[in-house]
């Protein structure tokens, strides 16, 4: 049963994190009192192991997935969380109600698991939910034992915490997830906090105060159509996103092989655009040169990562497949994505100045970041290009003068 509204209010009060139904954007000075751990500055950038392995990973995996990344050079691209998601812990607690590592898969520890991955110049992340078991049941949830979880993984050497919103209590998730974050803050260590919290609650309006990132979306699927559908559903909430605190509408599938090297090619551009995190979801130690050129494209990920942290959006849309996408750089300059979401025709697209940004008259260079080639001349008023289906151009414009 419910508890008691006036209860209910008092709960929340107490937590600082009282909210209406329509939830305000966090304040700087929420953020600087209740997370201030300085990471997120730009999107994180990793992997994770849900989307390939979901619970069938252990210690190798681990190890020989923090291998590949410094070997195949996405490590030097960025990619530097290797993020355990469920099925780590053993399946109860401690009788002194600690969290342990299951000692089948991970017989070594979390610790010494941290050591290794620390040795090859990257971070650990850990997973748990704001429940009583985490989504897979295979392991118990952090409600009611924030403070002893969060101690627990700093002392591990942790640097990441993903959060799901599985066998929740009713307690509101405003005040479950930032009673994690302040147990975080608590702990001694600096650790990433992402909050997975789906969308509830609209999270993007107060995850800010509590997180570096909120999911703003259910599951992503190696399809197409999931893709695009969880892209649409974080557009809605851009002007959240800011440097120290990121929307999120969930990992990358490149490499999984559900979807075509072009559909893929839109995945990583519409993630990087939306500054959304770039977390890998697949198998790196046996990632596929074309899937290994999609995600190492350093002028892609300079759009993600550029320090202004200005979330791109959809800005035009042209019939049901049509679509311009536009973001504010540092230097003056854009990014610019045209999309073509339809499946059977190549369609012109045009990216108008009023509707990107640009200023009537500005000249600019376009870099196209695929090809890797500046477009000769110079543009002004517009930029056109023919897109072909299920694909996209991406283009970095840069004023020039006329």
């Amino acid at each position: 049963m419910a508890p008691p509204t006036a209860v209910l209010l008092l709960l929340m009060v107490t937590a600082g994190c009282l909210a209406d139904a329509r939830p305000r954007p966090a304040t700087d000075g929420a953020r600087r009192t209740l997370l201030a751990n300085g990471l997120g500055l730009t999107p994180q950038m990793g992997w994770n192991s849900w989307n390939h392995f979901q619970c069938d990973i252990n210690e190798t995996v681990v190890r020989s997935t923090a291998d590949a990344l410094v070997a195949t050079g996405l490590a030097k691209a960025g990619y530097t969380y290797v993020n355990l998601d469920d099925c780590w812990a053993d399946y109860q607690r401690t009788k002194e109600g600690h969290m342990v590592a299951n000692p089948k898969t991970f017989p070594s520890g979390i610790k010494a698991l941290a050591d290794y991955v620390h040795s090859k110049g990257l971070k650990l992340g850990l997973y748990s939910s704001a429940g009583t078991r985490t989504c897979s049941d295979r392991m118990p949830g952090s409600l009611g034992h924030e403070d002893t979880d969060a101690k627990t993984f700093a002392s591990w050497g942790v640097d990441y915490l993903k959060y799901d919103n599985c066998y929740r209590d009713g307690t509101p998730e405003t005040v479950r997830f930032s009673r994690m974050s302040r147990a975080l803050k608590s702990s001694g260590r600096s650790i990433f906090y992402s909050l997975c919290e789906w969308g509830y609650m609209e999270v993007a309006k107060w995850g800010g105060a509590s997180g570096n990132s909120w999911r703003t979306t259910g599951d992503i699927n190696d399809t197409w159509t999931r893709m695009l559908d969880n892209i649409d559903r974080n557009d809605a909430y851009a002007q959240y996103a800011k440097p120290g605190g990121w929307n999120d509408p969930d990992m990358l599938e490149v490499g999984n092989g559900g979807m075509t090297y072009d559909e893929y090619v839109v995945h990583l551009s519409l993630w990087a655009i939306a500054k959304a995190p770039l977390v890998i979801g697949c198998d790196v130690t046996g990632i596929s040169k074309e899937a290994l050129g999609i995600l190492a494209n350093a002028e892609v990920i300079a759009i993600n990562q550029d320090r202004l942290g200005i979330q791109g959006k959809k800005v035009t849309k042209y019939g049901n497949d049509l679509e311009v996408w536009g973001g504010r750089l540092t230097r003056h300059r854009k990014a610019v994505l045209l999309l073509n979401r339809g499946a059977t025709r190549s369609a012109p697209v045009t990216a108008a100045w009023p509707d990107v940004g640009i200023r009537p008259g500005v000249a600019v260079e376009a870099r196209d970041v695929w090809k890797h080639e500046t477009l000769p001349g110079k543009f002004t008023g517009s930029l056109t290009a023919a897109v072909e289906p299920h694909s996209c151009k991406l283009f970095v414009l840069t004023p020039v003068p006329r």
